[in-house]
């Protein structure tokens, strides 16, 4: 029992210290400086549900010069009449219809690559249609990609999630970054790939790195594009970084379980989810975030005093991660269950081996 109390504490530890130490560095960006002139660049499908609000978001932002790009990538909605009606109306917003998806291509790499090639402003942002951004959000990203040199300036926004399914998943993917990303190390060998992270829902890029890096082309068959388009620029020689945009956007990702379970499902075959790596994190995220919380009925002595300083630091870290990010109460109360749900995907995804059924996102199946 002591060693098992032990080695709760090492993982708990290991997890509460880096997300200490990513906290202080996880910051928003700076104030706006200067006027600068970007592309918002937009994929869109089947989103005539968010493609409005969305839109008011984009075209009020304050202190740049801006167009709205949007992609409608075969869309069976009204998506492409409402950016049409919208675009008549404010000459910021073009509407382009995508080209058939040829083969070897995941959808939104496509997309966005299209959207590239038509972008008139040296920076790109690449906004999630699903995104409600607010109005300083594009300024102060282009403020922190300018003051550090970046070629490629990322963030996570606030992930509202109202539905039991999404209280209990989404809240875990800041949990992971947090936790398990050294944010030290990713600034100090910043053209590393290996330290490479980034949110697709918002990645803004200069035209040079983005070009360099050969684009979303160069990674025409990845469902992770937000992490692979952040390798892919520091693999030619461009540094990447990650801000906290918990106040400058919003995105749900989800709104009911279905989707949810789907969604992740499908980016797990994509990250987590391999045969080296799955054990590895298994043991990470039971070890130090389900396992202090067992032991403590079983334990005594020396056992039980380890197992409740492993449960103080997880407990401690799991709550800072909550406010910074506004998570509410609840994101802190279902962390194990969480935990074990996350795996549950995981595994789901990998033990499909050589014959599980393609990916299936917004009616399109991919092989992964």
């Amino acid at each position: 029992m002591t060693a098992l109390a032990l080695l709760a504490l090492l993982l708990a530890g290991l997890y509460a210290g880096l997300t200490f130490l990513n906290l202080r560095l996880y910051r928003p960006p700076p104030p706006a400086t200067g006027r600068p002139a970007l592309s918002i660049l937009v994929p869109a499908r089947d989103e005539a549900a968010n493609i409005g609000p969305f839109l008011d978001g984009a075209l009020a932002q304050e202190g740049v010069e801006l167009e709205v790009v949007v992609l409608d990538d075969g869309s069976s909605d009204a998506t492409a009449a409402l950016v049409a009606a919208r675009a008549a109306l404010d000459g910021r917003v073009r509407l382009l219809h995508g080209a058939p998806l040829p083969p070897g291509w995941v959808g939104k790499p496509h997309a966005c690559w299209q959207l590239a090639r038509e972008a008139r402003f040296p920076l790109l942002l690449f906004l999630d249609a699903d995104l409600r951004a607010a109005p300083p959000l594009a300024a102060r990203m282009a403020a922190q990609l300018g003051r550090d040199g970046l070629g490629l300036l990322s963030g996570f926004p606030r992930l509202p999630a109202l539905t039991f399914g999404e209280r209990l998943v989404v809240p875990g993917i800041l949990v992971v970054l947090l936790g398990y990303l050294p944010l030290g190390l990713a600034r100090r060998s910043p053209t590393d790939p290996r330290f490479a992270a980034a949110c697709g829902q918002v990645i803004l890029a200069t035209r040079e790195a983005y070009d360099t890096a050969g684009g979303h082309a160069a990674l025409r068959g990845t469902i992770h594009d937000g992490i692979g388009l952040a390798r892919a620029v520091r693999a030619a020689g461009h540094a990447t970084d990650l801000c906290d945009l918990t106040d400058l956007a919003a995105c749900r990702m989800y709104d009911n379980w279905p989707d949810t379970w789907r969604g992740f499902l499908k980016n797990a075959r994509g990250g987590m989810a391999t045969p080296r790596g799955l054990p590895v994190w298994t043991t990470l995220l039971l070890g130090g975030h389900v396992l202090p919380l067992l032991l403590l009925p079983f334990a005594s002595g020396l056992a039980l005093r380890l197992a409740l300083l492993a449960t103080a630091l997880l407990l401690g870290a799991r709550v800072a991660v909550a406010l910074r990010a506004r998570q509410g109460a609840l994101a802190v109360l279902l962390h194990p269950l969480a935990v074990l749900a996350t795996l549950l995907i995981q595994w789901t995804a990998l033990l499909g081996g050589p014959r599980r059924a393609p990916a299936v996102w917004r009616g399109r199946s991919y092989e992964l």
